[in-house]
């Protein structure tokens, strides 16, 4: 179920004021949610959104499968509408069939950085965080859980 309209909102009034705390309190959230989520059981960030691929990820891929840069380039890439190296399908090509990284090792920088709830400046990842609340259901639950801690005093500011 996506975030309602009502949490979106309060996110934007968020990235406009952040609270003091705010990496402090997504960082705490992050831990403890991501401490009771088994990401195999779901893998929807690998079935449903590419990763970009940086210059050093293709080179790290390539040498991982054995293959040369021009050949992994032909197989598993495409240029995206940003001009960014993403993968030509989904599901990732790497996820094996019981959800896990046949790459874990060498998978790619945006692969090790999703779905960016421990980054610092968490309020610059605001927009980011709402559209990966729609793959991926941890940040769902850290996003809802950050409006019902920092929500309220929000609604009292804006009176």
């Amino acid at each position: 179920m996506p975030l309602s309209q009502s949490v979106k909102k309060t996110l934007l009034d968020i990235k406009k004021r952040p609270p003091e705390k705010l990496d402090l309190i997504v960082q705490k959230l992050h831990e403890e949610v991501f401490y009771q989520t088994d990401c195999s059981t779901c893998a929807a960030c690998c079935k449903k959104i590419s990763p970009i691929l940086y210059r050093h990820d293709i080179v790290k891929l390539a040498k991982a499968v054995k293959m040369s840069i021009e050949d992994f380039a032909e197989k598993y890439l495409k240029i995206d509408k940003d001009n960014d190296y993403v993968f030509k399908n989904t599901p990732c090509p790497f996820l094996s069939s019981n959800n896990w990284c046949d790459v874990y090792d060498d998978r790619p920088t945006s692969c090790r950085e999703y779905p960016h709830t421990d980054r610092r400046r968490f309020y610059q990842l605001i927009d980011l965080s709402i559209k990966n609340a729609d793959v991926c259901p941890a940040v769902q639950k850290i996003l809802e859980q950050l409006v019902g801690i920092v929500g309220k005093d929000l609604v009292f500011k804006r009176r």
